[in-house]
């Protein structure tokens, strides 16, 4: 990707980040670098008055980003990011540089407002790279301000089918797969990224596991596979004047109890994209429970190798 001289502006890495790195120095990777693991309102959440919103405005190293996975891989000297969050910039910053791509899972907020920040307002790029389903690249095209950020060419829309792998360099392929959630504007998908050494699945969003055609308890049987899981709620009571029946997500424990049914799963479970409402994001305790049944709570900068 290019930038306008004018919009060229030197990126510093964050050194007290411990995901973020730069593609320079010995060969290392590929790996993954989380760099969010809030829902799409972040914390501290619009509105929100609880001690953990009111704690996170007053001190920075409670904030949680929005939902988001950094790709790494120096020998071909590429950086890749999963969704352009609301919080796109400190996320780049702690990815150690510009994106060559983007890939996109579906059209909620906290998934693809970022790419806002691509056009001639802020960085004018030139030919961005994102990677996403026909029906995305069809809401993009159709709407403002996205279809301009095509027109312009500060975007280079790369359509996608599940199922189909491909390749974002010679030693990291990836393929999308479906999966249910409110697709009102899009269809959406979950992305499995494979490396010499690992894989691993980014599933932040699903409405029910009981809907994807996939059983989730096989998945994660695979040793050599590390899953983050939409952990978008804890308890049904977390919102209250709201039905989670509007806004469906499998519950964590729920999940954690079919992934379990059979054993310990083989393969590493994270939970990702947190409500500000779920207490795995202050209750130590609960984050204790659920990691003595093999299931963790996804940290930002933690770095995972493909």
């Amino acid at each position: 990707m290019r930038t306008t001289a004018a919009a060229c502006v030197a990126l510093s890495l964050l050194t007290l980040s411990p995901g973020a790195d730069t593609l320079n120095g010995p060969e290392q990777g590929p790996d993954a670098i989380v760099l969010g693991i809030a829902q799409d309102g972040g914390v501290p959440h619009l509105g929100c008055r609880q001690d953990f919103c009111v704690a996170a405005r007053r001190d920075p190293s409670k904030r949680r980003l929005v939902a988001s996975l950094g790709l790494l891989d120096p020998k071909a000297g590429k950086r890749f990011l999963i969704d352009a969050t609301p919080d796109l910039q400190e996320q780049v910053e702690r990815l150690g540089g510009m994106p060559d791509g983007i890939l996109l899972t579906h059209a909620h907020i906290g998934h693809y407002l970022g790419l806002a920040q691509f056009g001639k307002e802020v960085l004018n790029a030139r030919g961005l790279a994102v990677y996403c389903t026909a029906a995305m690249a069809k809401f993009l095209a159709a709407n403002r301000p996205w279809s301009r950020l095509i027109e312009r060419g500060n975007i280079a829309i790369h359509e996608i089918e599940a199922g189909r792998e491909f390749a974002l360099t010679e030693r990291l392929r990836v393929t999308a797969v479906r999966v249910p959630h409110r697709d009102e504007d899009s269809d959406t998908v979950a992305y499995f990224v494979a490396g010499p050494r690992r894989r691993i699945l980014w599933l932040p969003d699903i409405d029910r596991w009981e809907g994807w055609d996939r059983d989730p308890a096989e998945l994660v049987r695979n040793p050599e596979l590390t899953a983050f899981l939409d952990g978008t709620f804890f308890s049904r009571d977390e919102i209250p004047g709201r039905a989670l029946d509007d806004i469906p997500h499998p519950l964590v424990p729920d999940t954690a109890a079919r992934l379990s049914a059979s054993g310990r799963p083989a393969a590493a479970v994270y939970f990702v994209h947190l409500n500000h409402t779920n207490r795995l994001l202050w209750d130590e305790t609960a984050v204790r429970t659920l990691e003595t049944r093999g299931f963790h709570v996804a940290r930002e900068g933690s770095r995972f190798p493909l």
